[in-house]
């Protein structure tokens, strides 16, 4: 469990933080980036369940907390000087992407096939959802661009990639599934 009896330490005053593993990075490296999007895109996820209810709300919980162990994931590199950690290291593993996969399957079971794309909007939660997504797919960029600088967990790559697909596909499931999706109509304003 996690103790914070001081909020702020002081430590950061320079422009660095710790990792997981204790190593002091930049706070415009790339790790610290790919993580703080992570969180940014969680916080996405507490704006979208002031609209959820049910089992979309109950999802999002789990959502957000598995975003709290892609933090941890992406905050600790995966070298062999960690191999000694006085505790195991937390990591997206593939049950998790396999959950969000199977969660997307049967929700697309109530959709009908898109024959345009969808702007982001009908209800609150809809237009939230998106949002949740297009944070998610920025933080899966700098992950993407991480990985290829430095060790990264697989699993936490693809987990984004199909969070992003989730959000997209619970969006849709909040238009009345898909009934009131938002159609982009090409070139309606020229």
């Amino acid at each position: 469990m996690v103790v914070l009896s001081k909020i702020y330490t002081k430590t950061g005053d320079k422009g660095e933080t710790a990792l997981g593993n204790g190593d002091r990075v930049a706070k415009h490296s790339l790790r610290v980036s790919s993580y703080g999007t992570v969180d940014e895109a969680n916080a996405t996820i507490g704006l979208a369940r002031m609209h959820a209810t049910g089992t979309v709300d109950e999802a999002l919980a789990r959502i957000s907390n598995d975003m709290f162990d892609l933090g941890a994931d992406l905050c600790t590199p995966d070298r062999d000087k960690d191999a000694e950690a006085p505790y195991p290291r937390l990591r997206i593993v593939d049950a998790q992407v396999d959950r969000l996969e199977s969660e997307i399957d049967e929700m697309n079971t109530k959709l009908t096939p898109l024959r345009s794309f969808i702007l982001p909007g009908g209800t609150a939660l809809a237009a939230h959802l998106h949002l949740c997504r297009t944070v998610c797919r920025r933080a899966e960029r700098m992950t993407v661009e991480l990985a290829a600088e430095e060790d990264v967990n697989p699993a936490a790559v693809k987990y984004l990639n199909r969070l992003s697909d989730w959000f997209f596909v619970a969006g849709r499931i909040a238009n009345n599934d898909g009934e009131d999706d938002v159609l982009w109509v090409p070139g309606l304003t020229r």
